[in-house]
């Protein structure tokens, strides 16, 4: 039951001297009491969202007054029952209710509260809608700065299903037998067979529901696809990543009507029809929401009412195959057509190949990618409601479509093939350092081999880590936009790093093309991923913090929705904003206050700990948590002192990108624990996960730092200066901080490049051919031991001055025909097709041949005297 506003009594109108004399019905107030999150608000976004539509400022902001009520009635019955109703009007008359800002007035409420207006820019409905779709949860904690390794723990464990682990041990490796990457990259496609292939085995309907003929598997499992597919061939895994992520079948499992599932899911699923999404334009990159160039008008046609819409898409994968197109248009309705069923805004409509009008086929080329890419365009094509996702009533409802679709493409599929790079550099490049020999000697050996390897080795592991605590993530039904941005970002660019140390190290074998390059298509198609789906360098500094400081801030969103109301509701305005502002207030002096004492205390657990600590695991685990819970705090409060700035904090990109890194480094650093956590046990993880935390650690430490010299703003001196208060209590001291220690790093590169469990963790996910089939990565792989024990025994020949045993001599054979195979690089007669036709002759050739005829001597080994 709930009370009516005029019920409420104004505690800014009472006096502690004049209790009110109503009594208070428990029953009544315990069955008012609606908790005020974002996580309720937005719980099961999946789910609801197929209902809801697009919330106004107005109507969040109603929602938020009535749960404030509802708080102040829940805490006043939980008094009473504990101390009875005397107890309850003393706390429901408390001062603290009736306080204004800084306890003058309501005026100067008022005043405060128009300033605030004034320098806090109009949100406008795209951006009011984006607020509200997605969901939120760990990363709030995180801004909160108080997160739980336990409660991740407790909450995610991301697993296989048999069938899951069948599909990767059989029709993946099966899949990846029938494909050249040499050959791909050269053809610029796939043979018929392995698109055939994928078809028939349901590689583009992994997602879709089993009823409709998928394979329903779990976000988990499609990782681990992605991620091994990767390892062999990076075209191979954009293909397959865009169907089960940003491709429309999974949304039209969601939002779809009933005719829309009963035609287009049985041929998504047998693979008769490739989807693609078309939403990026020629003005609209990481701006791709604000659909430049893709409009459309409601009209009616005959009776019916329709759309008539143009539109020019690029960048678009698998447009050039693909049977049908999500596109994301912008809708309008100038003559109400709608009549309230459906709206204006963001619109999805699903179009196949021969729609009349619709021009598709013309391919991009990015860089050295074969994947299919290329461009959407229509004129002036007519689009009958039932083309619209959902139909008429999710007209305007696309950004809730797009946040989801979006959240697993940027959070899982990008950060899969990450992760696969890091399983496959670790696997082949680790074996080729300790196959590749030079002055004698392993290049495992040599220092600066070994400091790129363990880099390697703890970006593989963060990456590895991050994914499945993401997967494990949208597997519970979250959708978290600000944690899949940090994926995005942080794998991508740390997958960037693992394959340019893989290159530096394989040297001349990774730049020479041919079927034994295991790195090069890897490294020209790393930028691909680093740009798509909202470039990193937008998406570092913009998108995540901007993003996060509004949705994962306990109290940030509700304060600008306060200031976003209209002038006739500026009283409600004003009730909300000082409620808010107290909290915010409590909020940094808690985040000040954790952040002062965990940074002397972290300070002096880091200088007394010992070198050998990470060896416990237990220790381990409880050492990196401090730190983390450290910097969460000092992070929290700097997102705090961010209220400094206003509005003027969305320009202020370099303090967001500096965030952004600590942020996403904390995230990593919690997800890397989660990730030891489930795998202890694992010889040599122990090593690895310390060099990885030490490195976040100090990631986010330097951002923070880099943040607090150059905090911005009219009150940026004032802000810094709390910010190192709260953070450097003690000035260079308590910024412990430091990059591994050689010790560590070489033990790293050790495990990595010698059989280990550690290793085995990594080439688990990696393809590897059947035994004498060429590949080069599998052969590698297969050699290392075989390598090892040859140098084992030729360092024991040495040392005990004997001649090797008969099977000794075998064995070092054996490795030295091997090492001798897999050091050569490929080589060509001629790399065109006109090299190839008889009787041609290279230009620069044929310029060397004129030039010699016209001399009298032609050649050096000719001796007649010239005149």
């Amino acid at each position: 039951t709930q009370q009516s506003d005029s019920s409420q009594p104004d505690p800014s109108s009472q006096t502690v001297k004049q209790p009110s004399k109503r009594k208070h019905n428990p029953r009544r107030l315990r069955t008012f009491y609606t908790l005020r999150s974002q996580e309720d608000l937005h719980r099961n976004t999946r789910t609801q969202h197929q209902f809801a539509k697009p919330t106004t400022t107005t109507m969040i902001v109603q929602q938020i007054l009535k749960n404030n009520r509802s708080a102040v009635t829940h805490r006043g019955s939980a008094l009473m029952n504990r101390a009875g109703p005397g107890a309850l009007r003393q706390q429901l008359h408390h001062p603290e209710q009736r306080r204004t800002i800084l306890g003058i007035s309501k005026a100067l409420d008022k005043r405060l509260y128009r300033m605030a207006k004034g320098v806090m820019p109009t949100i406008s409905k795209t951006e009011q809608i984006a607020l509200g779709c997605g969901s939120i949860g760990f990363d709030r904690d995180i801004f909160a700065g108080d997160p739980s390794l336990q409660s991740l723990v407790e909450k995610y464990d991301p697993k296989l299903t048999a069938e899951e682990q069948s599909f990767l041990d059989n029709e993946l490796n099966e899949l990846c037998a029938l494909i050249n990457d040499h050959d791909v990259s050269m053809q610029k496609d796939f043979t018929k067979e392995a698109w055939d292939f994928m078809r028939d085995k349901g590689f583009f309907s992994l997602k879709i529901p089993k009823e409709w003929g998928g394979k329903g598997f779990s976000t988990h499992a499609v990782s681990h696809v992605l991620s091994k597919i990767g390892t062999h061939c990076v075209d191979a895994n954009a293909t397959v990543a865009v169907p089960n992520s940003l491709g429309p079948g999974e949304l039209l499992a969601r939002y779809g009507t009933q005719e829309q599932k009963e035609y287009f899911m049985p041929r998504l699923a047998d693979g008769t029809l490739i989807p693609c999404f078309g939403l990026t334009g020629p003005h609209s990159g990481s701006d791709a929401t604000s659909l430049i160039q893709s409009d459309c008008v409601v009209e009616e046609r005959n009776g019916e009412i329709g759309v008539v819409a143009s539109f020019k898409k690029r960048y678009i994968t698998l447009a050039p195959v693909a049977g049908v197109v999500g596109l994301g248009l912008n809708l309008s309705d100038p003559k109400g057509l709608l009549k309230g069923n459906g709206e204006a805004g963001f619109t999805v409509a699903l179009l196949e190949r021969d729609h009349p009008g619709l021009m598709m086929g013309r391919r991009h080329m990015p860089l050295n990618a074969a994947f299919m890419n290329g461009t959407v365009e229509g004129e002036d094509v007519w689009i009958p409601m039932s083309n619209i996702l959902g139909g008429q009533k999710q007209c305007g409802f696309g950004w809730h479509m797009f946040v989801e679709c979006l959240a697993e493409g940027r959070g899982v599929s990008l950060p899969a093939g990450a992760a696969g790079a890091g399983r496959a550099v670790v696997g082949a490049v680790g074996a080729y350092s300790r196959v590749r020999k030079q002055f004698r000697v392993p290049i495992a050996e040599f220092g600066g081999i070994q400091e790129a390897m363990s880099l390697i080795g703890s970006d593989a592991l963060i990456n590895v880590a991050g994914t499945d605590l993401m997967n494990a993530i949208i597997d519970n039904h979250e959708a978290p936009m600000v944690i899949s941005s940090i994926m995005k970002q942080n794998c991508t660019e740390r997958g960037r790093r693992i394959v340019e140390r893989g290159m530096d190290i394989a040297a001349g074998s990774a730049i020479c093309r041919g079927d034994t390059n295991y790195l090069g298509n890897s490294y020209m198609n790393m930028p691909i991923g680093i740009t798509v789906e909202g470039a990193n360098i937008m998406t570092r500094s913009f998108q995540i913090i901007g993003q996060g400081l509004t949705r994962c801030h306990p109290h940030m969103l509700d304060l600008i929705l306060a200031l976003q109301l209209p002038q006739e509701q500026e009283e409600e305005g004003v009730k909300i904003f000082r409620q808010q502002f107290y909290k915010v207030v409590q909020h940094g002096l808690s985040n000040f206050g954790r952040s002062l004492t965990r940074g002397v205390s972290s300070s002096v657990s880091t200088a007394t700990r010992s070198s050998s600590a990470y060896k416990n695991g237990d220790k381990l685990l409880k050492y990196h948590e401090d730190q983390l819970k450290r910097l969460s705090a000092n992070f929290a409060l700097t997102a705090d002192l961010c209220f400094t700035l206003g509005g003027r904090l969305k320009f202020e990109e370099l303090l967001m990108g500096r965030l952004s890194d600590a942020l996403g480094a904390v995230f990593l650093g919690y997800a890397t624990l989660h990730h030891y956590s489930r795998h202890r046990g694992v010889e040599g993880l122990e090593v690895l996960t310390e060099h990885a935390m030490l490195r976040l650690e100090k990631e986010a430490q330097d951002a923070l730092k880099e943040a607090s010299d150059n905090f911005p703003g009219p009150l940026g001196m004032l802000a810094s200066t709390v910010m190192k208060l709260g953070c450097f209590p003690m000035g260079g001291l308590s910024r412990p901080y430091r990059a591994p220690s050689d010790g560590i790093t070489k033990e790293v590169s050790r495990l990595l490049t010698t059989p280990s469990e550690l290793r085995d963790m990594f080439t688990d996910g990696v393809y590897m051919a059947k035994e004498g089939e060429m590949h080069q990565v599998s052969d590698l792989i297969r050699a290392l031991p075989v390598c090892i024990e040859a140098d084992r025994i030729a360092s024991s020949l040495r040392r005990q001055k004997r001649q090797p045993t008969a099977e000794e001599t075998d064995l070092i054979a054996q490795a030295d025909a091997l090492r001798d195979v897999l050091i050569q690089v490929n080589v060509f007669d001629h790399l065109t097709d006109a090299e190839g036709q008889e009787g041609y002759v290279r230009p620069a050739l044929a310029g060397t041949d004129e030039r010699m005829e016209a001399l009298e001597r032609k050649s050096f080994t000719d001796q007649k005297e010239v005149a």
